[in-house]
């Protein structure tokens, strides 16, 4: 399966157009795990299932021009950062006040967790996507890490560098991102 995302990875930065689909389709089981376990790291979302997501991160990635995945690491990490992206807009709207968000008839305990899981979500985008800024190698190991659930072995392997390398970049990613966390938190 290797072999074929990589020459549909080729077609695709030749131009092909239909590559992404296919590339897309060859990685659907894998990228339906990775947006199955987004959802239920956020908890029960009733508006938004892993098929939706992941629906709804094919149209953002087909309608993207100029997109580039010299490999499947980056298409994964590309594919994982829409999916984030898609997830934190959907936190967003579920609580913005012009569609009564935040009053919900359910208990207090549960209403304040959501919100706060929301809150972080959006922190922990924003600082992903400051880092995306400063060290985008970083960004991505955070991606296929955390996002992706790739394992060190399998991200070290994606990337061409050792399995140590990649746990040092995870753990400079972590501490980068608990500063930033941090520092919104106490501003």
């Amino acid at each position: 399966m290797e072999s074929t995302v990589s020459l549909l990875i080729q077609a695709k930065e030749r131009g092909d157009e239909s590559a992404t689909d296919a590339l897309f389709s060859a990685l659907y089981s894998e990228l339906h795990r990775i947006a199955k376990r987004e959802i239920s790291r956020r908890g029960s979302v009733p508006t938004l299932g892993a098929t939706t997501l992941l629906h709804e991160t094919y149209i953002e990635i087909a309608g993207k021009d100029g997109a580039s995945f010299p490999d499947r690491a980056k298409f994964m990490a590309y594919a994982s950062r829409v999916m984030r992206g898609l997830i934190i807009d959907h936190a967003r709207s579920r609580s913005a006040l012009k569609r009564g968000g935040q009053f919900h008839i359910t208990s207090a305990g549960s209403d304040l967790e959501e919100r706060a899981g929301n809150q972080e979500l959006e922190q922990i985008g924003e600082a992903l996507d400051e880092l995306a800024k400063v060290e985008p190698s970083l960004s991505e190991i955070v991606d296929l890490k955390f996002f992706c659930g790739f394992t060190f072995t399998e991200i070290a392997a994606m990337r061409g560098i050792s399995e140590r390398t990649a746990q040092r970049q995870w753990e400079k990613a972590r501490i980068y991102l608990h500063e930033k966390i941090s520092a919104d938190l106490e501003g």
